[in-house]
C-alpha cells in the first residue's frame, strides 16, 4: 500500500544532484494515518546516499486532478512530517479553471505558512524547466523507464540482506565475546570437549556467513543483470546506489569473516595450547611421582657392605633402583616442554619451571646413583684388599706353623728358616693395609680386626726372626723335638689367642666364629636400618601433624582453606595421630631396647601386634583421604604449609608413609630372619613375620570388603573375613523332577567370592576407574550362602581346578573354577575348616542338650548339625 501512494521516480536526480521523490495522484492521501506517512517518508529519505541526501530532496506533488484544499492539506502534512532536508517542492496544481484560479490566488496569500520553498506549476512542460525529462518517468512527460515491482523487489532483497549482514555480525560478535570470556579448563578431557564444542559452533557460524555471502552475490548479480543483457545500459541513480549498498554490505561481510577467522585462529591456538598444557601437566604429575618414588628409594638405600659378595649384591640392588625408563621419560617430557616454549606457548612461565624441575630431579637421581655406585665400587675394592691382607696374615701364620722345629735346631736350618721368613716379610707392603682412614666406607669392626691380626702376625714374625737369628749365630747341639710337627692342611686358618700351637680343629672353630661374626654384623646392620627409619618415620609423622593438621585449626590460615576442606581433617589424616602416639611413646622405645640383640626383636613385634592393627583403619580411610586431597591439592593452604616446612614433596607423599611403613616391617623382618638362622629368637622372628603378613592380608582384605555395594545387611555380623578372590562360576538348579545340567558349555559368570566365618558372599567385580586408591575395584553384591547351610564337593566334573558349593539338598549348586589347582585347594581346605568347626560346635551343643534334658522324645539333632553332618 505504501508504494501505491508514492514512488521514487526510479532514482531521478535534479540538476544539482538532489534526489527526486514524486507523490503521484492519490485522492485518499488525506485519509492516511500520520504514522504511515512518516514511515513512508522516513524510508524514502533513507534510500539515497548520505551525500545526495545532504544536498536536499526535490518533491514533485502531482495534484492536477485534485482540489486546492487537498493540495494545501498535503503541503501542510508534508511540511510537518518530512524527515529530511527539503531543497524544493514542485506542485502540479489542479487543472480545472476554478481550482487553478483558486490555487493561484490562495497560494500567493498562504505560501508563507508552508515554511518550505514551494513552486506551483501549471503543466509538465513547466516541470521540465526544473527537472530534466530524462530524470522523470513517462507519467510526468519524462523518458526514464521505471518498473515499480522491480524496484520493490530490489529494495526488499537489499533490506533483507542488510538485516542478515547485521544479524550475522552481531552473532559473530556475541560468539567472539563468549569465546573470549570462556575460562580455560583445568583438565585435558574438559579442554578437549570445549575445543570440540567451540569448533562445532564456529563451523555453524561459518555456514551462516557463507549463506549470507551467497545471498549477497546473487543480489549483486540481479542488480547487474541489465548490464549482462545490454552492455551499454546506463544505470539509474537508485540502481547505482543499490549496487553500491550491496557491495558495501559484501565488503562488511568479508571484513567480518576475516576478523572472525583471525580471532578464531588465535582462540583455537590458545585452546590447543591449553590442551597441550593439560597433557603436559598430567604427564608431569605422573613422572614427578615416579621420580619421587625413585628418589625416596635411593635416599633410603644403604651402601654399607660387610664383604665383597655383599658389596656386589648391594651393587646389583642399586642397579635395580636405576629406573632408566623413568629418567628417559622425564627428560623426554622436559624436551617436549622446551618445544612448547619455542612454539610461543602462552603458559611459558608455568612450563619452564616444570622442565627445570624434571631435569633437576633427573640430575639429582643420577648424581645420587653415581655417588652410591662410586662408594660401592670403592668398598668392593677395599673389601678385596681387606681379604687379601687377611689372607696374607693367615698364610704367614701357616708358614710359621709349618716350619719344622728339628730343622731349626741346626745353624743351616735356622738360616734357611730365617731367609724364608724374611722373604715372606718382604711381601708385606703388597698385602697389608696402610691407611685406616681410607677404609671409612667399610665396617670398622671388621677393619679393626684385620689391623689387629696384622699387628699380631708382625709381632709373631719379629719374635720368630729374633729366635732364628740367635740360632743361626751359634752352633747348638741337636735336641730331640718335643712337639710333633703340626698337621696343617690349608693356609685358610685364622690366628688363635696364642700362636704356639695350630690345629685343624682350631682353624674350623675360627672360620665358624668369623661366619657367626659376619651374620651378627648383618643383623646389626638391619637393626640399625630398622631404628633409623623408625626414628625418621616418627619425625615425619610429627612434621605432618604439626605442619598441616594443626595449621587447619590456625585462624590466621583459615582464609586459605577451601570450603571443600572444612571440617574434613579426620578424613584427610585418618587416625595418623593415634599411629604417631603409639610409635613415639611405645614402639620406638621398645625397639631401641633390642639394639644389642637384634635376633630377639621378634618378641617386640609379637607383644605389639594388636597395637599394629591400627593401620587397618588408616588404610580403609585412605581412598577417602586421597579423593579429598585431589579435590584440594592445588589450594593455597597446602602450598603455604609446604613452603613453611621447606618440603620438596607434597602432603600426598607423606600421607602415604604409614602404608609404606607397615609394608616395610615385613621386609626388615625377612632380612633379620635370613641372618638369624639357629639363633634363640629365630622362632619369634618367624612368628612376627607371619603376623605382620597377616595384618597386611587383613588390610588388603578390608580394602576389598569396603568396596562391596548393594549388601543390605551388616558385614560385621558375618564374622571374620577368611579369604577373598575371583573365580569363574556356573550354577545348576533343580526344577521339579528335571535338573538343568551341562551349563558348563555356556560362558561362565565372573564372580568375586568373600568367605566369612558365617557366610559366603558372591559379588560381581566392576571396572576400575579413577586414579590412585580410587582405581581400586568395586564389587556389586549378587548372592550369599549361610555357612550353616553349605555343603562342598571337592571335585567337580573331573576338573582339578573346580569344586562345588551347594545348599538345601543340592537344590542350588554353584560350580566354582579357580585359576590354579593350588588356589582351589586352599579354598576347599578353608571351607572344610569352617564347616568342621561348626560341626564341633554343633556336637558340643547337642551333648550339652542331652545332659540338660532327660526327655526321650526331644530331637537329638539340630538342623544345623544335620547339614554339617551331610557334608
Amino acid at each position: 500500500m505504501i508504494f501505491s501512494l508514492t514512488s521514487n521516480s526510479a532514482g531521478g536526480r535534479g540538476t544539482n544532484g538532489s534526489p527526486i521523490i514524486v507523490f503521484p495522484e492519490f485522492p485518499e492521501f488525506g485519509e492516511l494515518r500520520e504514522e504511515e506517512v512518516e514511515n513512508v517518508l522516513g524510508y524514502l529519505t533513507s534510500v539515497p546516499s548520505a551525500e545526495a541526501s545532504g544536498v536536499g530532496f526535490i518533491l514533485v506533488i502531482d495534484r492536477r486532478l485534485d482540489r486546492w484544499a487537498a493540495v494545501r492539506a498535503a503541503l501542510h502534512r508534508i511540511a510537518g512530517s518530512f524527515p529530511g532536508n527539503l531543497h524544493l517542492v514542485l506542485v502540479l496544481r489542479p487543472t480545472t479553471l476554478l481550482q487553478r484560479t483558486l490555487s493561484d490566488f490562495l497560494f500567493k496569500y498562504n505560501k508563507d505558512e508552508f515554511k518550505m520553498k514551494v513552486v506551483m506549476l501549471s503543466s509538465v512542460t513547466e516541470l521540465h524547466a526544473y527537472i530534466d525529462p530524462g530524470q522523470l518517468t513517462t507519467e510526468l512527460g519524462g523518458t526514464q523507464e521505471y518498473f515499480h515491482d522491480s524496484w520493490i523487489s530490489h529494495r526488499t532483497a537489499i533490506e533483507a540482506f542488510a538485516l542478515m549482514v547485521k544479524t550475522t555480525a552481531q552473532t559473530l560478535q556475541a560468539f567472539g565475546t563468549e569465546l573470549a570470556e570462556t575460562e580455560l579448563p583445568n583438565d585435558a578431557d574438559a579442554t578437549t570437549h570445549l575445543l570440540h564444542a567451540h569448533t562445532q559452533q564456529k563451523d555453524t557460524m561459518k555456514e551462516d556467513l557463507q549463506v549470507a555471502l551467497s545471498q549477497g552475490r546473487r543480489l549483486l548479480e540481479c542488480i547487474n543483470e541489465p548490464l549482462h543483457t545490454d552492455p551499454e545500459y546506463n544505470m539509474t541513480h537508485d540502481e547505482m546506489e543499490n549496487l553500491a549498498t550491496v557491495q558495501r554490505l559484501l565488503g562488511q561481510l568479508d571484513e567480518t569473516e576475516t576478523a572472525f577467522d583471525d580471532f578464531w585462529e588465535r582462540h583455537s591456538t590458545k585452546l590447543e595450547q591449553c590442551l597441550q598444557l593439560r597433557h603436559f601437566e598430567l604427564h608431569f604429575r605422573e613422572v614427578r611421582g615416579q621420580l619421587e618414588v625413585t628418589s625416596e628409594r635411593l635416599l633410603g638405600f644403604s651402601e654399607v657392605s660387610v664383604s665383597p659378595a655383599h658389596a656386589e649384591h648391594v651393587l646389583q640392588e642399586l642397579s635395580g633402583h636405576e629406573n632408566k625408563d623413568v629418567l628417559d621419560m622425564a627428560l623426554a617430557l622436559a624436551t617436549k616442554g622446551d618445544q612448547l616454549i619455542e612454539n610461543s606457548h602462552y603458559a611459558e612461565d608455568s612450563i619452564r619451571p616444570k622442565c627445570s624441575e624434571l631435569r633437576g630431579a633427573c640430575e639429582e637421581i643420577s648424581s645420587t646413583l653415581r655417588s652410591k655406585r662410586s662408594l660401592l665400587l670403592r668398598a668392593l675394592e677395599l673389601h678385596n684388599a681387606l681379604e687379601k691382607a687377611s689372607r696374607w696374615c693367615e698364610d704367614g701364620i701357616f708358614l710359621v706353623a709349618s716350619q719344622p722345629v728339628d730343622r731349626c735346631q741346626s745353624q743351616d736350618g735356622a738360616e734357611a728358616a730365617l731367609q724364608e721368613l724374611e722373604r715372606y716379610q718382604d711381601t708385606a707392603p703388597l698385602h697389608t693395609l696402610m691407611d685406616p682412614h681410607g677404609l671409612s666406607v667399610l665396617n670398622q669392626d671388621q677393619v679393626e680386626r684385620v689391623f689387629q691380626k696384622q699387628s699380631s702376625v708382625q709381632e709373631m714374625f719379629e719374635k720368630r726372626r729374633v729366635s732364628l737369628k740367635k740360632l743361626a749365630a751359634k752352633q747348638t747341639r741337636p735336641v730331640q723335638p718335643v712337639a710333633p710337627r703340626p698337621e696343617v692342611k690349608s693356609p685358610q686358618s685364622s690366628p688363635s689367642e696364642s700362636y704356639s700351637t695350630f690345629s685343624p680343629v682350631g682353624t674350623r672353630h675360627a672360620s665358624l666364629s668369623e661366619e657367626d661374626e659376619n651374620l651378627a654384623v648383618l643383623r646389626r646392620h638391619v637393626m640399625n636400618e630398622l631404628l633409623e627409619t623408625e626414628r625418621a618415620y616418627v619425625e615425619e609423622l610429627l612434621c605432618v601433624l604439626e605442619g598441616y593438621a594443626a595449621e587447619m585449626d590456625n585462624p590466621s590460615m583459615a582464609h586459605l582453606i577451601p570450603s571443600a576442606l572444612h571440617s574434613k581433617k579426620d578424613i584427610l589424616f585418618g587416625n595418623m595421630t593415634e599411629i604417631y602416639q603409639f610409635h613415639k611413646r611405645t614402639f620406638l622405645k621398645e625397639l631401641e631396647t633390642y639394639i644389642d640383640c637384634p635376633e630377639l626383636v621378634g618378641r617386640c613385634f609379637l607383644e605389639r601386634m594388636k597395637d599394629l592393627q591400627i593401620y587397618e583403619a588408616y588404610c580403609q580411610n585412605k581412598p577417602r583421604s586421597e579423593s579429598l586431597w585431589r579435590q584440594c591439592s592445588d589450594c593455597a593452604f597446602f602450598q603455604e604449609c609446604q613452603k613453611k616446612l621447606e618440603h620438596k614433596l607434597g602432603l600426598d607423599s607423606y600421607l602415604l608413609k604409614p602404608v609404606q611403613r607397615i609394608t616395610k616391617y615385613q621386609l626388615l623382618l625377612k632380612e633379620l630372619l635370613k641372618y638369624s638362622k639357629g639363633c634363640d629368637g629365630c622362632d619369634d622372628l618367624q612368628e612376627a613375620l607371619s603376623s605382620i603378613l597377616g595384618i597386611l592380608k587383613a588390610v588388603n582384605d578390608s580394602m576389598h570388603l569396603i568396596a562391596i555395594t548393594g549388601y543390605e545387611g551388616n558385614l560385621s555380623e558375618l564374622g571374620r573375613l577368611l579369604m577373598q578372590g575371583s573365580f569363574s562360576m556356573w550354577t545348576e538348579h533343580k526344577k521339579g523332577h528335571a535338573k538343568v545340567k551341562d551349563l558348563a558349555r555356556f560362558k561362565p559368570m565372573q564372580r568375586h567370592l568373600f568367605l566369612h566365618e558365617k557366610a559366603l558372599l558372591f559379588c560381581k567385580r566392576r571396572e576400575e576407574n579413577g586414579e590412585g586408591y580410587e582405581k581400586a575395584p568395586s564389587y556389586s553384591f549378587k548372592h550369599s550362602l549361610r555357612m550353616s547351610a553349605v555343603g562342598i564337593t571337592e571335585s567337580a566334573k573331573g576338573d582339578n581346578k573346580k569344586f562345588e558349593v551347594w545348599c538345601n539338598s543340592r537344590e542350588e549348586v554353584f560350580i566354582v573354577q579357580a585359576a590354579t589347582p593350588e588356589i582351589k585347594t586352599l579354598w576347599v581346605n578353608e571351607i572344610r575348616k569352617v564347616l568342621t568347626e561348626q560341626l564341633k560346635a554343633c556336637v558340643f551343643t547337642h551333648s550339652v542338650s542331652l545332659l540338660s534334658f532327660s526327655s526321650p522324645f526331644r530331637s537329638s539333632t539340630s538342623p544345623q548339625c544335620a547339614l554339617v553332618t551331610k557334608f
